[in-house]
């Protein structure tokens, strides 16, 4: 096989395994379509999702409250710029150096979007989703009016910015591995040497990264139990009957720190055995191989919600009444980081075949898991093997 070439696979292909083909004009489109939102809000269109607005209805971005006339004209000259540098990298006929401005435009925009403008406004649709349901039939915390006092516009662009980052991310991530000669679908060079890392060391800073994104989380989790408990750590004594006062405000913050020490027990699933291979305590998937996916796609979700919500706590002053409100949610930046990095490694080790590119054992891979399922498609061992693991 010849360094970077892909083998084409038989059989049909569902189409979010095609990521590298749609993924640059996907995020041209979406860059396209944010571009003419921004004439439109050039022109005195209303709805600009920044603009100052009630207390009640701002979101915590770091562009909240910037004028119509300053942001907007902004939005569209860099949606249009994003446009064009989308479809080339979809292309990928761009030279060397053209290539590599595109791709450090891509990540600036794709971390821009995904990780600096968006507030907590993810992390808590991921956190409450199953309470979301509540709220809307029971308006339980609060005297609200239904989902919409909580998903309004200025939190839902934020949401539309955030699949546009993912979008992004995946088309510089494509575009990168095809200008490195690598298979575009899992990053292989093969045919190279030194091109991966071992199973031990891959597992050695999985461990220190597990490390940290369990004592990130320590001071909200003290926090939020400790007014549950009736003491005022970090915050007046007034705002703390305020929320025993509110029904179910308390609950829910309590509800976030046991969800938080249960979060920090899965991840240490990230570099034990019971993370690959299906403890005796469930019994009906006993001994047999945990899918990676399982693991690695909800991991990689927090991971990354967690972090523009941390980072909002640095920059907006609406977060007041102590500092027990503010600082104990900054270490979530270091939490989703450290997330980010055991989740990168747990699937570096666990991966198997490329069904695109060919079997994982060639000279820069790592080849890893319990025989099985980690092998790949290509070469599916029987059942019999399944009590193999690292």
């Amino acid at each position: 096989m010849s360094q970077g070439v892909e083998t084409p696979v038989r059989g049909a292909i569902r189409w979010w395994r095609r990521w590298p083909d749609w993924a640059g004009y996907a995020a041209a489109g979406w860059s396209l379509m944010y571009a003419m939102l921004g004439l439109f809000w050039t022109a005195g269109g209303d709805g600009f999702p920044f603009a100052p607005i009630h207390e009640d209805r701002r979101s915590g971005s770091i562009l909240e409250g910037t004028a119509a006339e300053v942001g907007a004209p902004i939005i569209a000259v860099l949606g249009l710029l994003a446009t064009v540098v989308a479809l080339a990298m979809a292309r990928g006929t761009a030279s060397r150096g053209r290539s590599a401005a595109m791709i450090a435009f891509g990540w600036v925009t794709a971390a821009v979007l995904t990780l600096i403008i968006p507030d907590y406004t993810l992390i808590a649709l991921v956190a409450f989703a199953p309470l979301l349901l509540v709220f809307t039939f029971t308006g339980v915390p609060g005297p609200q009016d239904g989902i919409g006092d909580i998903l309004y516009w200025h939190r839902t662009n934020l949401i539309i910015l955030f699949v546009g980052g993912l979008l992004w991310a995946a088309a510089t991530l494509a575009h990168q591995r095809r200008r490195r000669a690598a298979c575009r679908h899992c990053g292989r060079r093969h045919g190279t040497d030194g091109d991966g890392r071992s199973r031990q060391t891959l597992l050695r800073w999985g461990r220190w990264a597990v490390v940290v994104a369990c004592l990130a989380p320590l001071p909200y989790e003290v926090t939020r139990v400790a007014w549950y408990l009736g003491h005022p750590l970090g915050i007046s004594r007034e705002f703390l009957t305020m929320m025993q006062q509110t029904p179910g405000m308390l609950e829910i913050g309590l509800g976030c720190a046991l969800a938080s020490v249960l979060g920090g027990v899965l991840t240490h699933g990230l570099v034990s055995r019971w993370g690959e291979i299906y403890p005796r305590w469930i019994w009906f998937k006993a001994g047999r191989p945990v899918p990676p996916a399982l693991a690695t796609i909800p991991a990689s979700v927090v991971a990354v919600v967690l972090i523009p919500a941390g980072l909002m706590m640095l920059w907006d002053p609406a977060v007041s009444d102590g500092w027990g409100l503010r600082l104990p949610s900054v270490p979530w930046v270091l939490w989703g980081a450290a997330l980010g990095v055991a989740t990168v490694t747990y699937h570096l080790r666990r991966r198997g075949a490329c069904r695109h590119c060919g079997p994982a054992d060639d000279a820069g891979s790592v080849r890893v898991g319990p025989a099985g399922r980690s092998a790949g498609r290509a070469s599916r061992p029987g059942r019999g093997s399944r009590s193999s693991a690292w």
